[in-house]
């Protein structure tokens, strides 16, 4: 049986209910406040990182000019003259520049990673005094210059 109308309806009745409201949806603009710290310490991080990624390219440079030139050189005396300009770019001076013969290959070989095969060691140091008729395979010698060139500690502290 219905409801008279004047008769106040149930507090059950489905007449009661409304339609649910719902909340505006959040902008992602403005963000809040911690959003704008946290995008400054990344813009920090990501200029830090090129500053640095172009800073070791820089100091890179004269290893890849050095290894330009080690392939258009084709004796001894060029390529040890090559290993000595490459250290005197990042050695002080007065610590390669007195260095001679065994002295030098010692130091040459303390500053690489690779041990030096024989054939390098005397092509070094007896490549000099040869006659340019008595070529030897420059191979090893190439190989060997090419890491030391791309591989060669350059810190000071050990001399």
């Amino acid at each position: 049986m219905p409801n008279a109308p004047d008769q106040p309806l149930p507090a059950t009745s489905l007449d009661l209910l409304h339609d649910l409201s719902l909340p505006q949806a959040v902008d992602w603009w403005p963000p809040a406040p911690g959003w704008f710290g946290v995008l400054f310490f990344l813009a920090i991080a990501v200029l830090v990182s090129v500053y640095r990624l172009f800073a070791r390219y820089r100091a890179g440079a004269y290893r890849r000019a050095a290894l330009r030139e080690l392939e258009t050189l084709e004796c001894h005396t060029a390529i040890a003259e090559l290993l000595r300009r490459t250290a005197l770019a990042v050695v002080p001076r007065s610590v390669v520049a007195d260095l001679t013969g065994g002295q030098w290959i010692e130091w040459l070989a303390s500053r690489c990673s690779v041990p030096m095969p024989g054939s390098v060691r005397e092509q070094l140091s007896q490549g000099v005094y040869r006659e340019t008729d008595q070529l030897d395979d420059l191979r090893p010698l190439k190989t060997y210059a090419a890491h030391w060139i791309s591989n060669h500690i350059t810190s000071n502290n050990k001399h």
